[in-house]
């Protein structure tokens, strides 16, 4: 009889096992599940990071050409700048000359 009363108790404990077991594996289907999400969305944000990097880098590029036209036309103001300023001396010479003509 005591056997008997044993099978009993033996298949519920399995049973008990059988279900703590498959109630884990569950969680960790779940934990498994959310990594892989987790791990997905990781690869989007690093894709757009790239991307925005690259429309970054562009940004970059043209900026400095810009600068580098910036700095060209810098150096022709100067100079027609003091071409200006020799004019108006000369200018100025000249006046001196003509005032002194008619005098």
């Amino acid at each position: 009889m005591a056997s008997a009363e044993s099978q009993p108790r033996f298949g519920q404990s399995v049973k008990g096992l059988l279900s703590d077991k498959v109630g884990s594996c569950s969680g960790d289907v779940i934990a498994m599940t959310r990594q892989v999400l987790k791990g997905s969305r990781s690869q989007e944000l690093l894709g757009q990071a790239a991307r925005n990097m690259v429309i970054q880098e562009d940004a970059i590029l043209h900026s400095e050409d810009s600068l580098r036209k910036m700095s060209i036309i810098t150096t022709h103001l100067q100079y027609q700048q003091e071409a200006i300023q020799k004019n108006v001396e000369h200018s100025k010479n000249l006046q001196d000359q003509l005032r002194h003509l008619l005098k």
